[in-house]
């Protein structure tokens, strides 16, 4: 759609009877949403062109009052030709340029796109080539941030628990050495600043994002700031009780006491050998009992457990 060639006020959305500040609001709502800059739609610009020149227009009233009249025929009424389909421009209009041959946004009030850039760009804006002044509204005199960009960094449970530096490539061939707080989780961001697209007009580059995934372990679960480990026992310590290792995130182990009478699913705990929360506190570690039984039993073995069988009244399958 060419510049100029849809109704002023319906590029707005506003009524022929609309106040200047609902042109004002409504101009500036719909230019936020389709500067190129944050729009990547190839049909945003041209849109932005529009809704500037319908807003250069009619924020004017004098201008306002010509597009009113004659329609799309208002700059040949302004210039003092007569427009199309035999109307007169009137008393003339000396006051504003006829010689308007399209759309920059130096036409546009300086204090809208100014603070439009302000909050799509957070006042970036770089100094005037005059006087130390800074020019808004127009491209000259803004410095533009540079776009983050976002990768995915996969961690083991045991990196992102300890912390610590490692070395990370993008699929571009760049390296970097990122530093791993202690403690990261899943979907946290880890900020390398200055990383990211290069910003435009002299401002300062985005930053590169790093969303953490945390790749599943074999052994050990993360819920919350608790760590969850199995805990593999021997039918006849859960039976009688012992005392037996457990592994531990940081590579060491912990001693825990089983209970005789223990079933699979029994939890103990080990307080403060959690996840750690970056502020020196930690969850705690749930050790989760589980029986394994030997696949292969050595022939005294298999008639202990049969003697066993005789002896024993248990029916696992009566308990509640």
């Amino acid at each position: 759609m060419a510049v100029g060639s849809r109704d002023f006020y319906d590029a707005l959305g506003v009524s022929r009877d609309a106040s200047a500040d609902e042109i004002r609001t409504a101009y500036r709502r719909l230019a936020r949403q389709n500067h190129p800059d944050v729009n990547k739609d190839p049909a945003a610009a041209e849109r932005f062109k529009e809704i500037s020149e319908a807003y250069e227009v009619l924020r004017d009233d004098e201008k306002r009052r010509a597009y009113d009249r004659y329609g799309e025929n208002w700059k040949a009424a302004a210039a003092g030709g007569a427009p199309r389909g035999g109307a007169s421009p009137g008393g003339g209009f000396e006051g504003f340029d006829g010689g308007f041959s399209g759309f920059s946004t130096s036409a546009v009030d300086e204090g809208d796109l100014g603070d439009i850039f302000e909050s799509l760009f957070g006042g970036g804006r770089g100094p005037s080539r005059t006087g130390g002044r800074r020019r808004r509204g127009t491209a000259d005199g803004f410095s533009l941030r540079g776009g983050d960009h976002e990768a995915t960094i996969d961690l083991t449970l045991e990196e992102a628990f300890r912390g610590g530096s490692r070395k990370f490539q993008l699929s571009d061939g760049r390296d970097y050495d990122v530093t791993i707080p202690p403690g990261v989780r899943d979907g946290q961001r880890i900020r390398l600043a200055g990383e990211g697209g290069a910003g435009a007009g002299g401002g300062p580059s985005g930053d590169l994002l790093l969303r953490v995934h945390l790749l599943r372990h074999p052994r050990f679960r993360l819920t919350g700031r608790d760590v969850e480990v199995d805990l593999p026992v021997s039918p006849w310590e859960a039976a009688l009780g012992a005392t037996v290792p457990v592994a531990l995130l940081d590579g060491g182990t912990a001693r825990v006491k089983v209970k005789g009478g223990s079933s699979s699913g029994t939890r103990l705990r080990l307080k403060g050998e959690g996840w750690p929360d970056g502020d020196g506190r930690r969850g705690d570690l749930h050790a989760i009992v589980k029986i394994m039984v030997p696949k292969k039993l050595s022939r005294h073995e298999r008639k202990l457990f049969h003697e066993l069988a005789e002896a024993s009244k248990f029916d696992p399958r009566a308990q509640t």
